[in-house]
């Protein structure tokens, strides 16, 4: 726990210091789509500047994926030569959409920056989706070039006639590609060869900060996906607040903000996350470019494999879902590895139990944990908590960054006092336009700026928001709200038990019984009884689960980490019915 002196500076004052003029976080009002809003005035205009600044690095080891490393140089050469090739050859201009599926590869990258740099919208998709999804994401952001690994090829090959695209670009695919694809190598020759590349800058498509820049699909547990429509600004606020977000912990402590040192050595960064969804594009990819760091890339998540790049690649800073965390912390070489490079463990994603930040602090006593709270919606953080506020408020996910508002309101909108339970609205730079081509959906989920987020939040005196559940995940059960964030809490203190879900199940007198799934850690063993009379001595007794499921298989998830409750809930039905 931190020193009783903390905190030396109070929170307003903290923000004051902050964001005053001349500070790092300086802010300025600005008007967007009629609403006026608190902006960052260092913020950089659009995402071709920091293509730019990626060009400038030179030869930097960037990109680290599995044997392969790119220096700035090469990989930013790459982008240019790509970016001609779609402006020249293929005609897309600033606005054309631009779909990038692939794993997480350095030609993700490529494609994010080549697409950026012309002022494309460039469009990931999910690459965990079936070809009829990838077909759906193509049709639906009508996207004129699509750039595919050799796996979403094969899965597209099917739909490839019935879609509208001017070229598709294979990545990576061998002699073998076919489905009328051209390959990358073809376009601007082989990987070992982009060093050579000529430096192309291309022209600068004059971008205004508010234009779209991405549209990412919400990573929904059911029906299709929607495409958030980012802009320039909302991606480049969003690298501005994780920045406020450790900035603040140190004037908290007292301390001065460091001076910049360009002597310092390069930072590595390490990605497990895919770069298709929110928190790989916009909070590790652009801020690595930003900050001329090293970015190792994952293949595929497996908790061994992390500990073995954190220990090579010395690496500083990563990210995770608290499941990932959890299996970071569970796993067998965890003891034998030498972490001591590690300074900033990010995570977020999903609702994190007091016990995990604790067990955290404990195993990495050199560093103090940081979560953060957002959604592709709000182009990644709005709210964080770090440092000594996390360790003083382990169940909340922190206080709002400075140019976003937040605040609860009830099922009419009205806004509710500190303390009270209800729906988290969020509104700032950083919330998107909307969905793409789904004005009705827009409209049910924004308001004169304010995203409505689905979670339902309390806020208390000192600002510090509370996440207690999804809108559609709460339980009622005999006309008592049961919010499964607090029994999911108590479940995985536990010590048997490395994660929890808790799901609703059917009752004829009281709507919803209380259920849940749980995973074991590995070697751990319990049975249903025991840990409903854990429960019972922890939760009152209408919260208690009346069912458990107890199983050692990781619980399914969809791309971003986040738990398939329908499938957990489905599952334990189907087992409740076959007893």
């Amino acid at each position: 726990m931190a020193d009783e002196s903390w905190p030396a500076v109070g929170i307003e004052e903290t923000y004051r210091i902050l964001t005053a003029p001349g500070a790092p976080f300086e802010m300025r009002d600005a008007v967007i789509r009629g609403v006026t809003l608190r902006t960052y005035a260092n913020a950089l205009n659009d995402l071709r500047r920091v293509f730019d600044l990626g060009r400038s690095w030179g030869e930097r080891e960037f990109i680290v994926y599995e044997g392969e490393r790119q220096s700035y140089a090469a990989h930013f050469r790459a982008a240019g030569a790509l970016g001609r090739v779609l402006t020249d050859r293929y005609g897309v201009k600033k606005g054309d959409r631009l779909v990038v599926a692939m794993r997480n590869l350095p030609e993700w990258s490529i494609a994010f920056w080549a697409g950026v740099s012309i002022g494309a919208v460039v469009t990931p998709l999910n690459a965990w989706g079936l070809g009829d999804e990838l077909a759906y994401g193509i049709a639906d952001s009508g996207a004129r070039v699509a750039i595919v690994d050799g796996e979403r090829l094969e899965r597209l090959a099917p739909y490839v006639g019935g879609l509208d695209l001017d070229a598709l670009i294979s990545v990576r695919t061998g002699d073998d590609y076919g489905a009328g694809a051209v390959t990358l190598d073809e376009l601007i020759g082989p990987r070992d060869g982009y060093a050579g590349l000529p430096d192309d800058p291309m022209p600068d498509p004059g971008l205004d900060t508010d234009d779209p820049a991405t549209i990412l699909y919400t990573s929904g547990t059911t029906g299709r996906p929607k495409g958030a429509l980012g802009t320039h600004r909302n991606v480049l606020s969003n690298v501005i607040s994780i920045a406020f977000n450790g900035a603040r912990a140190a004037i908290r402590r007292g301390e001065e903000l460091p001076a910049p040192d360009p002597d310092t050595a390069q930072r590595v960064n390490l990605l497990p996350v895919p770069l298709f969804h929110v928190t790989g594009t916009n909070s590790m990819l652009i801020p690595t470019v930003m900050a001329g760091a090293k970015l190792v890339l994952m293949h595929k998540w497996n908790a061994e494999r992390f500990l073995e790049l954190v220990e090579r690649e010395r690496v500083n800073s990563t990210t995770g879902v608290p499941a990932m965390v959890w299996q970071v912390l569970e796993s067998p070489d965890f003891a034998s590895r030498d972490l001591s490079s590690l300074d900033s463990y990010g995570y977020g994603g999903a609702a994190i139990a007091p016990e995990l930040t604790q067990r955290f602090a404990e195993l990495f006593p050199w560093f103090k944990p940081g979560q953060g709270y957002g959604a592709t919606e709000t182009s990644s953080v709005s709210v964080g908590n770090s440092a000594e506020d996390y360790l003083r408020h382990p169940d909340s996910v922190g206080l709002p960054v400075p140019v976003c508002d937040v605040k609860v309101v009830d099922g009419a909108g009205n806004t509710l006092p500190p303390g009270e339970a209800g729906e988290l609205w969020i509104r700032g730079p950083n919330v998107v336009v909307g969905y793409w081509n789904k004005p009705e959906a827009t409209a049910e989920s924004f308001t004169d700026g304010w995203y409505h987020t689905g979670d339902i939040c309390r806020i208390d005196d000192d600002g510090f928001v509370y996440l207690l559940d999804r809108a559609k995940d709460m339980l009622i059960r005999g006309g008592e709200n049961v919010y499964c964030v607090e029994i999911e809490d108590i479940l995985v203190t536990h010590p048997a038990i490395m994660d929890a879900a808790v799901v609703g199940l059917p009752h004829r007198i009281l709507g919803e019984e209380v259920g849940a799934v749980v995973q074991l850690r590995p070697g751990a063993d319990v049975n249903e009884a025991e840990l409903i009379a854990y429960a019972a001595r922890h939760l009152a007794p209408f919260k208690v689960p009346v069912r458990i499921d107890v199983r050692a298989a990781e619980f399914p998830r969809n791309a971003s980490g986040k738990t398939l409750k329908p499938v957990l809930r489905a599952e334990l039905l189907a087992r409740l019915d076959a007893a």
